[in-house]
C-alpha cells in the first residue's frame, strides 16, 4: 500500500501491519496462550526456588536463575502482542514500538546464548578443576560473567538496529511475521538493504558461532576429564551436564533450522514462519522442564516448598524460614497437628 499526499509526495510509513499467519488465528490462540502461562509457570518457579532455597545458593542455579529471567523477557517481547494480534482483524504496531521490540527479541536471543556459555564454563571449573573451583568462581566472578552475558546480548543486534532506524519506509507496510522480525521488517524499506543484510547476519553468526565454538571447547575439556575418572565419579560428572547439554543442543539445532529456512527459496513461507515461531518459544518452555526433571536438587527444593504450602494451607504449619529438608517440614507439620 504505496501511500501519497495531495503533492503526490511519498508518505513515511508510521506504522506496520503484523499479517502473520492468515487464517489459523482461531487455532493458534489457545496454543500459544498456553504456551505464554507454561514459560511464565516454569521459569517463575526456577527464579522462586533458587532465590528462597539455601540449597539452591551455587553458581549453576545463580546463572539458571538468570537465563529463566531472560526467557520470560525474551517471549513477553513477542508473544503477547502476538496474541492481541490473534484477537484483532488488522493489528497495527507503531514504527518505534517495531524496532522496540525487534531490539528486545534479539538482544534476550544473545543474552541466552551468553547464558549458556556462562554455565558451560562453569560446569568446565567445576569438572575440571574441582580444587580451585570455589576459589575461581567467587561471587564477583559471578556477577562479572552475569555482566558480561548481558551486556554482550545488548551489544550484538544495536550496530543492525542503528543502521535500520534510518531507513525509508514508504509503502507497504504489511509485515510477513506474526511479531516485527528483522528481516521481514527490513526488506520492507524502499532502498537497497544490502549493508543492513551483510551487518545483521556478520552479527548474527559472530553471536551464534562465537558462543558454540566456547561451549563446544568447554564440554571437549569436560569430556577428557571425565575419561580419566572411575565410573561413580563419571556418572555423577555427567549427570551435571545433561540438562545443560540437552538445552544447548536444543537451541542451537533449533537456531540452524531457522537460519537454513531462510536461506532455502523453495521453502514454503507459511512453514518457514511456523518454524522461526516455534524456535522463539521452544527453548524457554522447554528449559524448565529439562532442568526440574533431569534435577534431583530441583526436584527435591520443590518437593519441599510444595509439602510447607500444603501444610501452611491447611492451617496446620506456620510460615517459618525454611527447613534443611522437606522431610524434616513433612515431620513439622505432623507434629503440629498431633
Amino acid at each position: 500500500m504505496l501511500c501519497r499526499n495531495s503533492s503526490t509526495e511519498i508518505e513515511p510509513v508510521t506504522f506496520f501491519i503484523i499479517e502473520g499467519l492468515k487464517d489459523k488465528y482461531m487455532i493458534l490462540f489457545p496454543i500459544f496462550l498456553t504456551i505464554y502461562v507454561l514459560v511464565l509457570g516454569g521459569n517463575s518457579m526456577i527464579i522462586y526456588l533458587v532465590r528462597t532455597d539455601p540449597k539452591l545458593n551455587s553458581p549453576m542455579y545463580f546463572f539458571l536463575h538468570h537465563l529463566s529471567f531472560c526467557d520470560m523477557i525474551y517471549t513477553s517481547s513477542s508473544i503477547p502482542n502476538m496474541l492481541s494480534g490473534f484477537l484483532v482483524d488488522v493489528k497495527t504496531i507503531s514504527k518505534m514500538g517495531c524496532f522496540a521490540q525487534m531490539y528486545i527479541f534479539l538482544s534476550m536471543t544473545v543474552v541466552g546464548r551468553g547464558l549458556l556459555t556462562v554455565m558451560a564454563f562453569d560446569r568446565y571449573l567445576a569438572i575440571c578443576h574441582p580444587l580451585r573451583y570455589t576459589s575461581i568462581m567467587t561471587r564477583r566472578i559471578r556477577y562479572l560473567l552475569i555482566f558480561l552475558a548481558w551486556l554482550f546480548g545488548w551489544f550484538i543486534p544495536f550496530p543492525a538496529l542503528i543502521i535500520a532506524l534510518p531507513l525509508p519506509f514508504c509503502g507497504p507496510n504489511i509485515v510477513k511475521h506474526i511479531f516485527c522480525d528483522h528481516t521481514s521488517v527490513v526488506r520492507l524499506a524502499c532502498t537497497d538493504t544490502t549493508r543492513n543484510n551483510i551487518v545483521s547476519l556478520t552479527f548474527a553468526l559472530f553471536a551464534i558461532i562465537s558462543t558454540f565454538l566456547l561451549i563446544l571447547a568447554s564440554y571437549i575439556c569436560i569430556g577428557k576429564a571425565i575419561s580419566k575418572m572411575g565410573s561413580a565419579e563419571r556418572l555423577k560428572a555427567a549427570a551435571t551436564c545433561v540438562s545443560h547439554l540437552i538445552v544447548v543442543c536444543i537451541s542451537y539445532v533449533s537456531a540452524s533450522c531457522v537460519y537454513i529456512s531462510y536461506r532455502v527459496a523453495t521453502f514454503d513461507p507459511d512453514v518457514r514462519l511456523i518454524i522461526a515461531v516455534l524456535y522463539s518459544v521452544l527453548t524457554p518452555l522447554l528449559n524448565p522442564f529439562i532442568y526440574s526433571l533431569r534435577n534431583k536438587e530441583l526436584k527435591d527444593a520443590l518437593k519441599r516448598k510444595t509439602i510447607r504450602l500444603f501444610f501452611w494451607v491447611v492451617g496446620e504449619l506456620e510460615p517459618l524460614p525454611a527447613v534443611t529438608g522437606w522431610k524434616a517440614g513433612y515431620t513439622l507439620g505432623r507434629s503440629c497437628c498431633v
